[in-house]
């Protein structure tokens, strides 16, 4: 915003019984006078400048803060440069630069100030002076709706910033020291919609816990991130963190990737012993993948180790003793298992203790949008390439998918696309023809009829058609989200308004992760 100190001067030539003036500039004239006659007497002070900065005229609201800033009177205060009387002041650079600054936080002796300076120039652009204006005195009473939202987002930024670099940090002393650490958070399990929010409420509880954890669920729901985020959070996350998955290991080497080996346990064998992963968890968290496809042989002896806390090696008769928190996870119907002879229900229930479903896709569409941003973001990183940008067409095609391989399946869709693509944009004619060439007919969005991908569901009767509780859960999220707005983050008034009490409003906030 720029004001002319002619428009200010100089009044415009009216027509006899006309308001306004007949000419551009007797128009823009009167409105520059009249802004400037409303900022006077709206404002809580205001100042003015001359081109060097000089103090040449403050009006009668901004004459209170004078004794705050140690002048004792307007006269004074008229005729000292702005630096001289007004500490840790930006008028200077208003005056270098010719731009305005529309708002900003002034904090001095008189106290702290929302602010706005803003040029004066003549006719050919040059500046004359610049205008100090006070908006609001003591912001922290009257902007405290404001200032606490604002203050929350910095408290949440600066805790993210911290957990990311004791992440970078962990991450860098396990690569250089060969340390077996923890690679993901809770944060990394992206989701706001209620199935995300609820499965890391219980996943945080049963961080808390020493019991054994079993994560269900099929592929790609992001079961080994929980895991991996289950130890961060736990009295045990300065312990390693071992994982094995057992489906990826013959059957034949099982009992020895478990239990370790002996010296010369058998022929080929190593002349010193090898640990296994019970013993190489000690102190920390084992993390079984794929629990379901233990073969029965080894289920007992997996059974006796869990219960006496104790191992044998392969090819010895010593008794080792370890101390490691087990989390399993399997994508297979382990209570069918069970009553199909497959699985050994003594080991089911000493597993079951903790059991936690990790949601498909499909029961959390609205969290699509997020997790294509930071797949994206990732995909980028290891390829030295820009992130992809998908449209709302494209969004909304990825919502109405079923995604039988959940999260691993549209990572594998988004990579496919963007490297068939020339440029940073997917649009849903290219997803659907890389859905097709994976074997998959893709679903048609219909209007107001599919999923949101902002969350807020179908936009008709459709969107009643969902689990009651998760409905609950949105509308719960809503008006608390609401009510800290409204008030400014206070806990009691925003309790009360809600009708709750402390500890009550406190838990809801801690499964919402607000």
């Amino acid at each position: 915003m720029e004001i002319s100190a002619t428009a200010i001067s100089d009044p415009a030539a009216r027509m006899p019984g006309q308001g306004l003036p007949m000419d551009a500039d007797g128009i823009y004239a009167l409105a520059a006078r009249s802004m400037f006659q409303l900022f006077s007497s709206m404002s809580q002070g205001m100042f003015l400048v001359d081109k060097t900065g000089r103090i040449v005229w403050v009006n009668q609201g901004y004459e209170r803060f004078l004794p705050r800033l140690g002048v004792a009177s307007v006269g004074d205060f008229l005729g000292h440069m702005v630096e001289e009387v007004i500490p840790n002041t930006q008028m200077r650079r208003v005056l270098e630069t010719g731009q305005p600054v529309l708002i900003d936080l002034l904090t001095n002796g008189a106290g702290t100030f929302v602010v706005s300076r803003l040029p004066l120039q003549d006719e050919d652009g040059a500046v004359l002076g610049a205008i100090g204006i006070v908006l609001f005195d003591q912001p922290e009473t009257t902007l405290q709706p404001l200032i606490s939202k604002f203050a929350l987002l910095q408290r949440d930024l600066d805790e993210a910033r911290r957990e990311l670099a004791a992440q970078r940090s962990r991450s860098q002393r396990a690569a250089t020291q060969g340390e077996r650490r923890a690679k993901y958070s809770f944060a990394s399990f992206v989701g706001s919609s209620p199935a995300a929010v609820e499965v890391k409420r219980q996943a945080r509880r049963a961080a808390q816990s020493m019991s054994p954890v079993l994560l269900l669920g099929e592929t790609g729901t992001g079961k080994e991130v929980l895991a991996h985020a289950i130890h961060a959070a736990s009295a045990r996350a300065a312990g390693p963190f071992v994982g094995v998955n057992i489906a990826a290991i013959p059957e034949s080497l099982l009992e020895a990737e478990f239990f370790g080996v002996a010296p010369g346990a058998f022929t080929g064998a190593e002349r010193k012993p090898r640990d296994g992963k019970f013993k190489l968890a000690d102190g920390g968290t084992l993390f079984l993948d794929e629990i379901g496809d233990m073969p029965p042989s080894l289920q007992a002896k997996l059974l006796r180790a869990l219960q006496e806390g104790e191992i044998e090696p392969l090819g010895s008769n010593q008794i080792v003793r370890f101390d490691a928190r087990v989390v399993a996870a399997t994508s297979r119907d382990l209570a069918q298992m069970v009553r199909d002879g497959q699985f050994r229900e003594d080991l089911f229930y000493r597993l079951h203790v903790l059991p936690i479903r990790v949601p498909p896709l499909r029961e959390r569409r609205s969290d699509i949008p997020a997790l294509v941003e930071v797949l994206g973001e990732d995909l980028a990183l290891r390829n030295d390439m820009p992130p992809p940008e998908l449209g709302s067409g494209a969004l909304e095609l990825l919502a109405v998918q079923a995604w039988r391989g959940n999260i691993r399946e549209l990572r594998n869709v988004l990579e496919q696309a963007a490297m068939r693509s020339d440029d940073a944009s997917l649009d849903a004619a290219l997803l659907a023809e890389v859905l097709r060439s994976s074997g998959v007919e893709p679903l048609t969005p219909h209007p107001g009829c599919g999923p949101s991908v902002h969350g807020r569901g179908p936009q008709d009767g459709a969107g009643l058609l969902r689990p009651l509780a998760d409905q609950v859960a949105e509308l719960e999220a809503r008006a608390i989200r609401a009510a800290l707005a409204a008030h400014g983050g206070n806990k009691l008034a925003v309790a009360r308004a809600l009708g709750i009490s402390r500890a009550k409003l406190y838990d809801r906030l801690e499964q919402l992760n607000l």
